[in-house]
C-alpha cells in the first residue's frame, strides 16, 4: 500500500488487487442476470395492457438504460481510498462483465452471430467507465446521464432497426448503434486519458 500527502495529511491509497479487480468483473456478470430478468418481468406485467411496441420502447429504450446504467456503477459508490484511474478501471470492468453475459445469452440462446455481439460487450465496459469517471470526481450524475444518453441512442436505433426490417440484423439503423459505440469508446478513452494515480475526490 502507498500513500499521498495532501494538505499535510497522509492518505493511504488502495489500488486494486487482480483479485479484486476479478471480483468486480464477477460481479458485472452476476448482476447482469437479475437486471434482465426483472426488464423482462416488468415488460411483461407492468405494460401488459400496452401494445407490443410501446411496451417494449419503454422498457427497452426507456426504462433499461436508467437502471442498467445504475446498477453497473453501484459496486463502485462504496469505494474508499482508491484512485481516479482504478475506480476507472473497474467501472470498466463491471460493464465487461455484464457485456460478456449478454453476448453469452444473445449468441448461444437466442442465435445471435457472435460477431453482432462484439460491440456492445465494448459499449458495456465504455458506458460504466464513463459513470465511474464521475463517481471519482465527485460529479456522478451529470457522468452517468452521459451513459444513460448513449445506452438510451444505442437501445433506440436498434429498437428501430428491429421494426422497420425484423429480419435483417444489419441494416442502416444499425450504423447508428455503431456510431453511439464509437462514441462512448472515445469518451472513454478521453477520460481514461484524464484519469491519474491521485486519489480519487
Amino acid at each position: 500500500m502507498t500513500v499521498v500527502r495532501e494538505s499535510d495529511v497522509v492518505i493511504p491509497v488502495h489500488r486494486p488487487s487482480l483479485r479484486e479487480m476479478f471480483f468486480f468483473l464477477l460481479s458485472g456478470m452476476l448482476s447482469s442476470i437479475p437486471l434482465t430478468l426483472f426488464v423482462d418481468q416488468f415488460a411483461t406485467s407492468v405494460l401488459g395492457s400496452f401494445s407490443v411496441f410501446y411496451a417494449l420502447f419503454i422498457s427497452a429504450v426507456l426504462f433499461t438504460p436508467f437502471l442498467e446504467e445504475f446498477a453497473k456503477a453501484f459496486p463502485l459508490l462504496y469505494r474508499h481510498g482508491e484512485t481516479v484511474r482504478s475506480i476507472f478501471t473497474l467501472g470498466a470492468l463491471v460493464g465487461l462483465g455484464v457485456g460478456f453475459v449478454e453476448f453469452l445469452l444473445y449468441v448461444f440462446v437466442l442465435g445471435v452471430p457472435f460477431v453482432y455481439r462484439l460491440g456492445p460487450v465494448l459499449f458495456h465496459a465504455a458506458s460504466t467507465s464513463i459513470t465511474a469517471y464521475g463517481i471519482a470526481t465527485k460529479r456522478a450524475p451529470w457522468f452517468y446521464l452521459i451513459a444513460v444518453g448513449l445506452h438510451f441512442s444505442n437501445n433506440l436505433v436498434a429498437f428501430v432497426q428491429s421494426f422497420v426490417d425484423p429480419n435483417e440484423l444489419i441494416g442502416p439503423w444499425s450504423l447508428g448503434s455503431f456510431f453511439v459505440m464509437l462514441a462512448a469508446l472515445y469518451i472513454s478513452y478521453y477520460l481514461y486519458r484524464k484519469t491519474s494515480e491521485k486519489i480519487a475526490a
